[in-house]
């Protein structure tokens, strides 16, 4: 008899179907497996297998590039005269298959502030014991200064001409401005994904089933019960029941499932012949990404000399180290990253590269449904750098000038030579400015469009226990419950939002 398990068959029912096997789900759903839950998670697109099987992509396994086979090729659209990605896999694993694995935790002001607005649970005490374990299972490994590669160690060595000492770690809640070397889930050159360091230890276990190519098109919910969700799975749609739905498909993908189940703003989906199920105005509202300014130089022949014998000696990691500094419009702890990039599979058009990203944006967009076919893109507009006040561009300009003082230090400036990106054109507080709003870009860390919020809150969407509002046994945890985002790359943040979830399931479950 064939074993639906191993087959990737769908079952017909699960205690807990969890959707989305990406950075979060996988956390989810090893949790509960591994307290001896019936878990099922649908991934929209393959399942490769643990580690170490040929079948996973090149791409994605190599840490010495960003992955972008298997993407669910999501964009601005006509939004803006050119086209800017926002770069998904659709993959288990999801987007920790892709990205720069730099794993970075904010300030604790950031988790204080969800907890004082009523989200009890969610203060930094509460979840630093989750991103000390999260960092455990995806064998995040600290870099040392020595570890540095010669163009992230110049930026390293200047950072304190302008105010930022360097630090040991980019993870002390309580600290401030400061450069130091990034801590990172790469082991051997490999890229520890979510599905490595969380399913692969209990894909074993025979109440653990992951079924690949499943794309959910919707929740099921009978008299404001989450039921069971509608799959399409190899040409067939299905219905699998479920005592629990957990939507795990990220800032993009949570959103428009809920919508398409009926759980959202009724005048976007009566046009669309979607029945309401629930009013839920907030749902796809509220997206948020750090917006981001890269800036280039000419380099320098010693820098090229140094830099070839560090990749003779060994690999050297494109991203390596980070800088964090406060901008005059912020007054707890930082506002900006600086991000020194030194791309190596580029052949002899190298790019000498480092960037600045605003952590806190003021500017809010959606996320929209074109269409009730879970196959169509949806619309997704971040809004970038649109607050009326103009605080993101002006963090921005902040950041940039920072590190045009830090290029033109005596130190610096003969290893990384003139400026050529944006320009010396831009010089100017004005210019910089229009270039800035004419070339909107992102740091790929989409939040916010399921945000948490208390009863009460017309735009929340799920409350402190991450339970969607006005429905029973439905639940969302990703990086979209994030009401505002962390001064933080998400990844690990996004695993926390996992762990978070899966604990507070596990709580009610042992009540």
């Amino acid at each position: 008899m064939t074993d639906p398990r191993r087959a990737g068959l769908l079952p017909e029912a699960a205690e807990y179907v969890v959707v989305g096997g990406g950075t979060a789900g996988s956390a989810v759903a090893a949790r509960l497996a591994e307290a001896g839950h019936d878990v099922l998670v649908l991934e929209a697109g393959p399942d490769f297998g643990p580690q170490g099987e040929a079948s996973w992509p090149a791409d994605f396994v190599d840490a010495t590039r960003l992955g972008r086979s298997h993407d669910w090729g999501y964009d601005s659209g006509d939004t803006y005269p050119w086209t800017v990605g926002f770069e998904r896999a659709r993959a288990i694993g999801g987007s920790s298959d892709v990205n720069g694995c730099t794993q970075t935790w904010g300030h604790r002001r950031d988790y204080d502030a969800w907890a004082e607005a009523g989200l009890t649970g969610w203060a930094a005490d509460d979840l630093a014991p989750l991103f000390a374990g999260g960092m455990e299972r995806m064998r995040v490994r600290q870099f040392t200064a020595d570890e540095l590669t010669p163009w992230q160690h110049a930026w390293y060595d200047a950072a304190p001409a302008v105010g930022m000492p360097r630090l040991t770690s980019l993870n002390d809640l309580d600290e401030a401005a400061g450069f130091a070397p990034e801590a990172m889930n790469i082991q051997d050159g490999v890229r520890i994904n979510a599905s490595f360091a969380y399913l692969d230890p209990v894909r074993g276990l025979p109440h653990l089933r992951i079924v690949g190519d499943a794309l959910v098109d919707r929740v099921v919910v009978e008299r404001g019960v989450a039921t069971g969700v509608v799959v399409h799975h190899h040409g067939e749609i299905a219905t699998v029941r479920a005592g629990t739905v957990v939507l795990a498909g990220g800032a993009y993908n949570s959103p428009t499932i809920l919508l398409r189940s009926g759980i959202g703003p009724f005048a976007q989906l009566a046009p669309l012949g979607i029945p309401l199920v629930h009013h839920l105005p907030g749902v796809g509202e509220n997206l948020h990404d750090q917006p981001f300014l890269l800036m280039s130089f000419a380099g320098s022949d010693r820098m090229a000399a140094e830099m070839d014998a560090a990749r003779a000696a060994g690999w050297t990691p494109d991203e390596q180290a980070m800088g964090k500094a406060a901008s005059s419009l912020e007054t707890e702890a930082f506002d900006l990253h600086f991000l020194p990039y030194s791309p190596t599979h580029r052949g002899d058009d190298k790019r000498w590269s480092i960037g600045t990203s605003a952590l806190l944006p003021r500017s809010r967009g959606f996320v929209r449904l074109r269409s009730a076919d879970p196959e169509a893109k949806p619309w997704i507009d971040h809004r970038f750098l649109s607050d009326a006040e103009g605080a993101d561009v002006a963090m921005l300009i902040e950041g940039a000038v920072m590190l045009r003082e830090l290029a033109a230090t005596a130190a610096l400036s003969p290893l990384v030579g003139a400026e050529i990106h944006p320009g010396p054109e831009t010089f100017a507080r004005d210019a910089l400015a229009a270039h800035l709003y004419r070339h909107p870009d992102n740091y790929w860390h989409p939040v916010g469009t399921c945000r948490m919020g208390v009863a009460g809150d017309p735009g929340a969407v799920v409350d402190e226990r991450a339970r969607v509002h006005g429905i029973e046994g439905l639940r969302v945890a990703d990086a979209s419950i994030m009401p505002r985002i962390p001064r933080a790359t998400t990844a690990m943040p996004s695993v926390v939002m996992g762990e978070k979830v899966a604990a507070l399931l596990l709580e009610e479950a042992t009540a």
